[in-house]
C-alpha cells in the first residue's frame, strides 16, 4: 500500500505548549534520510495549523536546512510574524524530539518566539488570499519534453534506478519527460536539465479538490536529476543535500500527473544551484523552485564540463 503525504505530515497541538506543534514522520519519504521537500511540507502543516485562516494559502516560502532530520517524531515552534487581512507570515522551527534526558525543544526560550539554536530546520512561509489583479502568462510550457502519453516508464530492472531502490519514489508514479534514464550505463551527458512527469500514487487534495499546494515542496526537491544528466556516464558519484529549497506557488489544478522541470545553473566548489518549474497536464504553470544544495562525492574525481550549449 502506498503512502499517503498527508496524513504522514499530519501535526497535532501540543496541549500543554502554545504555538507548538507534533508529528511522527515515517520512513515512506526517505531518500538517504527523509525528503527535504517532505520536512519541509512537515514545517508548512504546523505553519498553516497555527494561522488556522483556511481563505490563507501557501504563496512562497523557504527552508534553510541546518541540520539532518530522522523520521520519527518531530516537534515545530511556530511563531506568526504578521497576520494580514491579505497576507499572513510564520516563522517554523522543525527539529526531531530529543533524546531522553537531554532539554526539551525551545527549553531556555518561549515557546512560539522563534528561538531554535537547535533546529533541523527553519521555515519562513507566506501565506496569501486571493485578490482582484491581473493574470499574465509570462512562461511558456517546456518545448522539449515528452507529452504525458509518450514519456516512458521510468522503472525499470537496473539495480542503480534510483525509483526502485528509494522509499521516496515508491509513493509515486513517475514518467521521464525530458532526458533518459541516467542511472543506467552507456549513456552519452546531456544538457544540465531535467524533467519527469510526477504523481503521488494517494492523490493529495484540499478541502476544495484542488491539489494541495503543501504537496508542492517534494516534488520540487528532485533537482539533483538534472546535474546527473550534466555530468553523465563516468566514475564521479555523488549526492546532494539541500541546503535550502524556496517555493513559489502561483495557480490550482485539480490534475494529479504534474510536470517537474529541473535545470541546474551552475555547480561549483562543491556546490549546485537550481530550479524547477512546476505545470499539470493541461499546460497550466502551477509553482516555481529554487535550491542550493552540497555536493557530496562518493567516488571518482569531479569532472569539469560545460553543458550550456548541449
Amino acid at each position: 500500500m502506498s503512502a499517503d503525504l498527508a496524513a504522514d505530515t499530519a501535526v497535532r497541538a501540543d496541549p500543554d505548549h502554545p504555538h507548538r506543534y507534533h508529528l511522527t514522520l515515517p520512513d515512506h519519504w526517505d531518500y538517504l534520510m527523509p525528503s527535504g521537500g517532505v520536512v519541509m511540507t512537515c514545517a508548512l502543516r504546523a505553519a498553516e495549523a497555527a494561522l488556522g485562516s483556511p481563505v490563507h494559502r501557501l504563496a512562497s516560502a523557504t527552508t534553510i536546512f541546518c541540520a539532518p532530520l530522522r523520521s520519527g517524531p518531530l516537534v515545530a515552534d511556530v511563531a506568526v510574524l504578521r497576520r494580514g487581512g491579505s497576507t499572513a507570515q510564520v516563522r517554523v522551527a522543525l527539529r526531531n524530539v530529543p533524546a531522553e534526558n537531554k532539554p526539551a525543544p525551545g527549553e531556555g526560550g518561549e515557546a512560539g518566539s522563534g528561538a531554535a539554536d537547535d533546529a533541523g530546520l527553519e521555515l519562513l512561509v507566506t501565506f496569501c488570499r486571493d485578490r482582484k489583479g491581473p493574470d499574465v502568462i509570462g512562461a511558456a510550457f517546456p518545448s522539449t519534453v515528452r507529452p504525458l502519453a509518450d514519456a516512458p516508464d521510468a522503472l525499470d530492472d537496473s539495480a542503480n534506478n534510483p525509483h526502485t531502490r528509494l522509499r521516496f519514489y515508491h509513493q509515486l508514479d513517475c514518467r521521464i519527460a525530458d532526458g533518459d534514464r541516467w542511472w543506467a550505463g552507456g549513456l552519452a551527458a546531456g544538457p544540465a536539465r531535467y524533467a519527469r512527469w510526477l504523481r503521488y500514487k494517494v492523490p493529495q487534495r484540499d478541502a476544495e479538490g484542488r491539489l494541495d499546494r503543501l504537496a508542492l515542496p517534494p516534488l520540487i526537491d528532485t533537482m539533483p536529476t538534472a546535474l546527473h544528466r550534466a555530468i553523465g556516464p563516468g566514475g564521479y558519484r555523488f549526492y546532494a543535500p539541500s541546503l535550502d529549497l524556496t517555493t513559489h506557488v502561483v495557480d490550482d489544478t485539480r490534475r494529479e500527473w504534474l510536470l517537474v522541470a529541473a535545470t541546474v545553473r551552475r555547480a561549483r566548489a562543491g556546490w549546485a544551484i537550481a530550479e524547477a518549474e512546476v505545470w499539470d497536464d493541461e499546460g497550466r504553470f502551477l509553482a516555481f523552485g529554487t535550491q542550493a544544495m552540497y555536493l557530496h562525492g562518493l567516488s571518482g574525481e569531479p569532472p569539469i564540463i560545460d553543458a550550456s550549449g548541449r
